[in-house]
């Protein structure tokens, strides 16, 4: 079976590739809007659902894998930063708290369509304004939920805790998509 991957994230590349599965990565065009009112913890499975369904160019033998990663602090969605101010505002309000990152991802063949989401509580310790300056400035986390990469400088020095997969807050569940692609291959056999 032939795996696609619809992202444009090096850290999914990365993460599937170091699961030992060969894939391509293609491009999926959609507007990553979701309904007004959909509770938090669904969002990331229907903008992952919303980007498979966007790929209209899937074949027989194919496995299509998406993937969307929300950051929530108390049921507020904190997306990807506009630019640097943006990313300090983020910052600062996850800072010395606990926040919620959740990652669905979608699973798609000619005939079988599989999403799954995962959740990770983050607990950030204080950060101040001198450690947001240099982290903005340094890393440019403009591509990144939440402003951070967990991987990054400011992971490393200012995450007290987590509960759950770090590899969720990176963006891909590892331990879900290793156990559907077996599962997948498995029924395709």
């Amino acid at each position: 079976m032939k795996i696609l991957l619809a992202s444009n994230s090096p850290r999914r590349k990365e993460l599937l590739k170091e699961l030992g599965f060969g894939f391509e990565t293609v491009s999926v065009d959609c507007d990553e809007i979701y309904p007004a009112g959909l509770e938090v913890d669904k969002i990331a499975a229907y903008l992952s659902e919303l980007k498979s369904d966007a790929f209209r160019s899937l074949k027989e033998g194919e496995l299509l894998i998406t993937a969307d990663t929300i950051v929530a602090l108390d049921e507020e969605i904190l997306g990807k930063p506009k630019d640097e101010f943006h990313a300090k505002e983020m910052l600062q309000k996850l800072s010395g708290k606990t926040h919620q990152v959740y990652t669905g991802i979608t699973l798609k063949t000619l005939t079988k369509t599989v999403t799954r989401t995962d959740v990770a509580h983050v607990e950030f310790d204080n950060i101040n304004n001198e450690e947001l300056d240099f982290y903005i400035e340094k890393y440019k986390p403009f591509d990144k939920a939440g402003s951070y990469g967990i991987q990054e400088w400011l992971g490393m020095t200012k995450i007290k805790n987590i509960q759950g997969s770090f590899y969720t807050i990176m963006g891909l569940p590892t331990h879900l998509i290793y156990s559907l692609l077996k599962d997948f291959q498995q029924a395709s056999s």
